[in-house]
């Protein structure tokens, strides 16, 4: 019988008044029947805003230190816990312990980050224009936010959204994808041991039609953190603009790396590999298109068909395995849909292209490293994304060329340019319409302690991450104290 899981409402681990539950299933191993969670219904979300609201009352008042003395002991149970948390992530969403690991790990780099922000709170104080009168403005939490996430990252993701979140005074509503419910419950349970009062988090497991839609639309939760696609954030942007929310939106990307004819190719053939079918291509990051100036273009992508041809396929908890599972069946078809498509506009499959042979791994939503070649700059393969280990390499002359073909796109997260060439570096950093952009590195990597985020489609200009995480969930007020015990009357002119 699987184990049936709880939301956590109001200080309780409760059951949906729904009576439903959605499966979690392991992507490598579908006869791996991990739970069942609640699938939460609209009506259930009243209960658990009125208990945030009241969490936020609370924890607003903590001073910003001892709130970050709260995520400091979630940084040290999520070191104690790191090992464990991996395997529950792999479990569920398939990718390798390798990175799981990592993906813990940067929730802890996170929590400790965060940690000291609350000593870092700064405001600013200025001159007044009149005598005997101060100035100054400082930050202040803004209320119950809503979080939802993916189910690339289960617990960095939530982590990048929730600490920065909590340090500020706010409390959350936290609805995490069906598709890893697992590690979020995990990682609340983590919050609550850390001494994070009860009702300063709630946990609605469920789907992203109902209980998702209804935490976009509640009048009572004035702020919403979203990673997923660009449709849904679109979406969401425009109910939260006419309920006058405060909204960051992390969404898609089309990562570019480009290889110049000077580069190491070496070095870059590495990043790509990482780039493009780390994660099996499931991040908003992955590189997807493959840009390679035509003096190289053969060798690299000889190389590069031998290189993902010999990476390994398998379950992400067995050693030794390179990439694992899509995370759904759905997301198999997608990947099959874009190969069809590549092929009717003229693109070839190097290698790849379609589900494994191996008998091993027919109980899993498995699909080989693809790298397609021919791909035109206009093609759908090269504008559209995928999510999946799908790679398009397209040829270029010159750099000018290559940063009209990465700009082109209509999202703008992450972008990487290969070469020695300090002047071509530099030009990259400057010119590449992007949120991000690595020199020598693939198009993967973000460090918590810097801001991470797009442009275009990307998002709507907030960032993850870093210090300017901690402006979106503030506001600034500003305060005037006038000791000059006479009315003084700014912009009025006064004859000193």
């Amino acid at each position: 019988m699987a184990e049936k899981f709880l939301n956590y409402v109001a200080g309780e681990w409760v059951a949906p008044a729904t009576g439903e539950y959605i499966e979690n299933r392991n992507p490598a191993r579908t006869s791996d029947l991990i739970g069942l969670f609640p699938d939460t219904g609209a009506a259930e979300l009243d209960a658990a805003v009125a208990s945030a609201q009241r969490g936020f009352e609370r924890w607003s008042r903590t001073p910003a230190p001892e709130r970050g003395l709260v995520l400091k002991a979630a940084g040290d149970l999520l070191t104690r816990h790191k090992e464990d948390l991996a395997r529950t992530a792999t479990r569920e969403m398939g990718k390798v312990l390798d990175e799981t690991r990592g993906d813990v790990q940067e929730a802890i780099d996170t929590a400790y980050y965060a940690a000291v922000e609350g000593r870092r709170l700064f405001g600013r104080t200025a001159p007044s224009e009149l005598r005997s009168k101060w100035a100054m403005s400082f930050r202040r939490p803004i209320g119950v936010f809503g979080i939802i996430t993916p189910f690339n990252f289960p617990v960095a993701v939530p982590s990048w959204k929730i600490f920065p979140a909590l340090l500020c005074g706010n409390s959350i509503i936290y609805k995490p994808s069906e598709d890893v419910p697992h590690s979020a419950h995990r990682f609340v349970e983590i919050l609550l041991e850390a001494g994070l009062p009860p009702e300063c988090v709630q946990l609605l497991h469920g789907r992203g039609e109902t209980i998702g839609r209804a935490i976009v639309e509640h009048p009572g939760i004035p702020g919403l953190s979203f990673t997923g696609s660009t449709e849904t954030g679109s979406r969401i942007g425009e109910v939260a603009g006419r309920l006058h929310k405060r909204l960051s939106l992390e969404m898609g990307g089309k990562n570019a790396q480009i290889v110049m004819s000077d580069a190491d190719l070496d070095l870059a053939l590495e990043g790509v590999l990482w780039g493009a079918f780390g994660t099996t291509g499931q991040r908003c990051t992955a590189t997807s298109r493959l840009l390679v100036q035509n003096e190289v273009h053969d060798e690299f992508v000889e190389k590069l068909c031998y290189e993902a041809r010999s990476l390994r396929l398998g379950d992400g908890q067995e050693a030794g395995v390179d990439v694992g599972p899509l995370i759904h069946e759905a997301a198999r078809e997608k990947c099959e849909r874009y190969i069809a498509i590549a092929r009717e506009e003229g693109a070839t499959v190097a290698t790849g292209g379609g589900r494994p042979a191996e008998s091993g791994l027919a109980d899993g939503w498995f699909f080989e490293p693809t790298v397609l070649a021919g791909v035109e700059r206009e093609h759908r393969a090269a504008r559209e994304e995928i999510f999946g280990p799908v790679l398009s390499v397209i040829r270029f002359d010159t750099i000018d060329e290559a940063f009209d073909i990465n700009n082109e796109v209509p999202y703008g997260l992450s972008s990487s340019i290969y070469t020695r060439d300090v002047t071509a570096s530099f030009r990259a950093v400057e010119e590449l319409d992007n949120g991000i952009t690595y020199v020598n590195a693939p198009t993967i990597g973000a460090e918590a302690h810097l801001p991470f985020g797009g442009v275009k489609n990307t998002g709507n200009g907030h960032r993850e991450g870093g210090w300017e995480v901690y402006e979106f969930y503030t506001e600034t007020k500003v305060a005037y104290v006038d000791y000059s015990g006479t009315l003084q009357r700014a912009q009025i002119d006064v004859d000193w």
